[in-house]
């Protein structure tokens, strides 16, 4: 059997063994006369028959070949390669290494897989792996055909029995967003869990290249990834070195959430030159006082909110005029969406940000 590994920063597939089948100790090869034609009968035996016709000579050879002890006509060998790989990476085992540290080891990719963040969902699309999802938790809602998933429950409660009828081959989970217990839960009924959570822009394409191996969907992830790369180096070289803002970036209202410096979000703000006002406190995810933020006196706010609307409550803070980030008109929202998922469309929010912070520059 075949054994992938995902090797270094986690970004590369490696065979670590891929064993020649036995030819017979007398083998060598034989020159051909000419072009032989191939039979027509190979191509209807079974993957068995196969590896036989390949390990201990043809049983199309003619008997004087097969006295031979393993003689195989040379020619045959690209067929015969073409035809088996497929069915070998098929049932590779694959081991690649979670956000966690932890090594995750299947016996072959995935193919019934539960996401338990809507994030994770939407990436396991981009990474060409779509199709073997089987369930979902609530809101995993992009692209279209993810509506369509059995749900699991919200990614802050999920339903572990739902979980486990679904007869996944692996789960994957969110460290920050899922609750604390659920690893432990899933791995007590024996299923095979790989936990995520980039916390930098640079861990998006390794992210996309370890789904697609997980799911037997290596050369898609990669893509995908080498995608990512390309467009996030083009808007670094684009804001690099542009003057820094003060931004106070505002998840929810009540309680007023907030990010620290750790998260994933705060990427995106250095990105475009942000400088977020609440990256040294300790919680990824804190609440925070409206004193604190008057304290902090952002240039910007921006806020996310819960989907593609503007909140109400993000106009709340006009009648804080010593705020100024208020006189200067540098109030901002953004859809969750394409800033909150850790998911690839989150260059889509940079984009976005980077021109809110590029106009707060503009008012200086």
């Amino acid at each position: 059997m075949a054994r992938l590994r995902l090797m270094g920063n986690g970004s590369t597939l490696h065979p670590l063994s891929l064993r020649e089948r036995g030819r017979g100790e007398g083998s060598r090869p034989i020159e051909p006369q000419s072009a032989p034609i191939p039979s027509p009968g190979f191509a209807t035996l079974s993957r068995k028959e196969r590896v036989k016709y390949v390990g201990f000579g043809s049983i199309f050879q003619t008997g004087e070949q097969q006295r031979g002890e393993g003689k195989f006509h040379r020619y045959w060998w690209p067929i015969i390669l073409l035809t088996l790989l497929p069915q070998v990476v098929a049932h590779a085992e694959v081991t690649v290494k979670d956000d966690l540290g932890r090594q995750v080891t299947l016996p072959a990719p995935a193919r019934r897989i539960v996401s338990l963040a809507p994030s994770i969902t939407e990436t396991f699309f981009a990474a060409g792996a779509g199709s073997q999802l089987v369930g979902a938790v609530n809101y995993s809602d992009y692209p279209p055909a993810a509506k369509a998933l059995p749900r699991v429950g919200r990614y802050d409660s999920v339903d572990v029995e739902a979980i486990a009828a679904l007869r996944p081959d692996l789960v994957v989970m969110w460290q920050s967003g899922n609750p604390p217990s659920t690893l432990g839960r899933l791995e007590k009924l024996g299923l095979k869990v790989f936990v995520n959570e980039p916390r930098r822009l640079e861990e998006m394409p390794a992210t996309l290249e370890r789904f697609g191996i997980l799911a037997g969907k290596a050369n898609e992830g990669a893509a995908a990834a080498d995608a990512f790369r390309q467009r996030l180096a083009a808007l670094r070289e684009q804001y690099q070195g542009r003057p820094p803002v003060r931004v106070f970036y505002q998840i929810w209202n009540s309680p007023m959430m907030t990010v620290n410096g750790a998260h994933l979000i705060s990427d995106v703000l250095r990105l475009c030159g942000g400088r977020n006002v609440f990256a040294d406190l300790p919680a990824l995810a804190p609440t925070v006082g409206v004193e604190a933020v008057l304290a902090a006196d952002p240039e910007a706010i921006v806020a996310s909110g819960m989907d593609s609307r503007r909140p109400p409550w993000l106009d709340e803070w006009q009648r804080w005029l010593k705020l100024e980030a208020v006189r200067r008109g540098n109030i901002f929202f953004i859809p969750s969406d394409i800033i909150n998922r850790h998911a690839p469309r989150i260059l889509d929010g940079a984009e976005q940000l980077c021109q809110d912070l590029e106009q707060a520059r503009g008012k200086r």
